[in-house]
């Protein structure tokens, strides 16, 4: 499984919104087994610049690929791409992540 994450902050305040309204796209794209959504509720106490979150699951590489290659992926930065002032993405391997396990 890969796990794709994207940090998104907005040019302004107002922006925020404006940027999720946009990301809401791709929650209607049907390569992803999971897709979130989401505001930074700001708790860390060193860094808070960060204003959306996309937090997405896919079943494998050829399914991430398609999902950013989907009308609807190009739709959604075309709406966000003009708002945002940093956007940070990473994609990885689960089995490939060092983990806790509790017993």
């Amino acid at each position: 499984m890969i796990r794709h994450i994207a940090l998104f902050s907005a040019n302004n305040e107002v922006d925020i919104v404006r940027i999720i309204d946009g990301l809401a796209l791709l929650t209607k794209i049907p390569h992803a087994r999971r897709l979130e959504i989401a505001r930074n509720a700001k708790k860390d106490q060193i860094e808070n610049t960060i204003d959306v979150v996309v937090y997405g699951e896919f079943d494998s590489e050829a399914a991430l690929a398609a999902y950013k290659a989907d009308a609807l992926y190009e739709e959604s930065i075309k709406r966000v791409r003009p708002i945002w002032e940093v956007r940070l993405a990473v994609d990885y391997e689960v089995a490939s992540a060092v983990e806790l396990r509790l017993t």
